[in-house]
């Protein structure tokens, strides 16, 4: 874990004469606005600034690739009251360094904090070494913020020998404390992967741990004090200064089980478009994500794809922004007419086909969808005694046309070692993927681990049911709903494997973690074994 006391203030020197600050003025994008490096490059004089930690909501860095990475902050001395900002631009400056003193500047610039965007900025870093970890910094005059850690990827060219990494999912703030972010932040990893359900839309529950700031959140103003919150947090500040961070988003950062333009309320569609246009402003003011991902009204470009050398490629899917709606009912099911329709899709034409592309020239030796909701079927009817199957609409089960036609050319093509990574579900699952759950003989053509939250509850009184479904549902290899935590993920050329990491409790900042369970994936060989 870094220390959250490195504030020492920039070496003005230091800056000046870094070797390589011509090389950052070509090298570092930010939004728009991005001005020349400081120093012997002049720039101008920022306003005077409101009192208070400008970065008190942390720094984090994410999207890394072989050659950079985007190094994210936000200005915010007030962060539960719009930020505290005066509505004028502000310049900030970065530094980048291969040491934790940063003793040895490689790169350093300056970039404009617009208050359009929340004062927010995203630095993207190009011309870095592949497969290194760096420390940064931020600053405004004499404040900086804490020194932050982060790595690129491994060369394309090059198969590591090992590739660790955690999945997070689900960290609802009243639920309970980031406990497992606490733990998370110890571990020896390379990168963290967040499938979604990064804040809560909701408003305040009773009997909440710690409330919620206000009511449901419906504004950009709203969507940014809710993010606020959630990012004081200093458990998941510390995962965010240690690590890069891969994220896609699920429902709970716009509106619970939305689909597309479809709200969880009745309401017009204008009103629900205009909501969703404030969600994901908020969503990419807050994340580590590169300046083409900047939304454009209600739109984002989140899908999007990552290879950690030939060890493993990432395909980072967005199931929520192109999805037909819940056709068939909710929250269980039968598998109705319109489920099996052409037109009933989870992810769109667009990002199917850019899926299929991406599996099919792939050259990883672990292809790896990182995603929302569970893919494997899921019966929960027959061992509820209904006399039919009955499904989750919101997962995958909800539109089986779209998980048939990307297993069905996974099968066909060949793609080796398909692991598909997911949340949303609150509780820990493994399993196996086949073209035909229904039967024994279809081959097993991925895997997937499902990780539980990190404080989100699932009901104790689904456990029984779930854990009693299992033998109808026998491709499912693994179940536990009770307690709280992340996945963990060792990758060799030869292995997958995943261990279940679990905290004590999430009632506390802090408590012990244990592994509830282990399993392996043989390369080539697939199915999902118990360690």
């Amino acid at each position: 874990m870094l220390p959250r006391d490195t504030r020492a203030g920039l070496s003005r020197r230091r800056f000046l004469t870094a070797s390589s600050a011509l090389a950052a003025l070509a090298a570092a994008e930010g939004l728009p606005g991005w001005t020349r490096p400081a120093g012997a490059f002049g720039g101008r004089r920022s306003p005077p600034l409101p009192s208070g930690d400008l970065f008190s909501l942390g720094v984090a860095s994410g999207d890394p690739f072989d050659r950079g990475l985007v190094l994210w902050t936000r200005l915010a001395p007030e962060p539960l009251a719009g930020g505290g900002m005066d509505p004028v631009p502000v310049d900030v400056e970065w530094e980048l360094a291969t040491d934790p003193g940063l003793q040895n500047v490689v790169q350093a610039g300056r970039v404009v904090a617009r208050p359009e965007w929340g004062h927010a900025v995203h630095v993207k870093l190009w011309n870095l070494e592949p497969n290194r970890w760096y420390w940064y910094r931020f600053s405004v005059g004499d404040r900086a913020s804490r020194v932050g850690r982060t790595r690129t990827m491994p060369a394309g060219d090059d198969l590591p020998a090992r590739l660790r990494f955690a999945l997070a999912s689900c960290q609802n703030y009243q639920a309970g404390f980031y406990t497992a972010y606490a733990n998370m932040a110890q571990e020896d990893l390379d990168l963290v992967v967040h499938v979604g359900d990064y804040i809560y839309e909701s408003g305040i529950s009773d009997g909440a741990v710690r409330p919620h700031n206000s009511g449901q959140v419906r504004t950009l103003d709203e969507y940014r004090d809710r993010y606020a919150l959630y990012k004081l947090d200093p458990n998941l500040q510390d995962v965010h200064a240690a690590f890069p961070m891969i994220v896609t988003w699920d429902d709970h950062e716009v509106d619970n089980n939305y689909a597309s333009d479809v709200p969880e309320d009745d309401q017009p569609r204008e009103v629900f478009l205009a909501r969703r246009a404030a969600a994901y402003q908020a969503y990419f003011e807050h994340m580590p994500l590169v300046s083409s991902a900047r939304p454009t009204g209600p739109d984002m470009q989140l899908f999007r794809r990552f290879d950690y050398g030939r060890l493993a490629r990432f395909n980072v899917l967005d199931t929520r922004q192109f999805r037909t709606d819940q056709v068939c009912g909710d929250p269980l099911a039968t598998r109705c007419p319109d489920a099996v329709a052409p037109e009933t899709t989870l992810v769109g034409q667009a990002q199917e086909d850019w899926l299929k592309s991406g599996l099919k020239g792939s050259q990883a030796v672990w292809n790896v969808l990182a995603q929302q909701v569970m893919m494997m079927e899921w019966d929960l009817g027959t061992a509820l005694g209904a006399g039919e199957a009955l499904y989750n609409p919101d997962q995958w089960d909800g539109y089986p046309n779209s998980r048939q036609r990307i297993l069905d050319f996974v099968a066909a093509k060949e793609i080796p070692n398909l692991v598909v990574l997911t949340g949303d579900i609150h509780s820990s699952w493994a399993g196996e993927l086949k073209p035909d759950f229904g039967d024994p003989a279809s081959p097993v053509v991925g895997s997937e681990f499902v990780t539980t939250s990190i404080s989100s509850s699932f009901s104790p009184q689904l456990v029984p049911l779930a854990a009693g479904s299992l033998p109808f549902n026998p491709h499912i290899r693994f179940f536990e709903g009770l307690r709280r935590g992340y996945l963990r993920f060792d990758v060799t050329p030869g292995e997958w494997r995943a261990d279940y990491r679990a905290v004590a409790t999430v009632l506390e900042p802090t408590s012990a973690v244990e592994t509830l369970a282990s399993f392996r994936v043989e390369s080539g060989r697939g199915g999902v074994e118990a360690v």
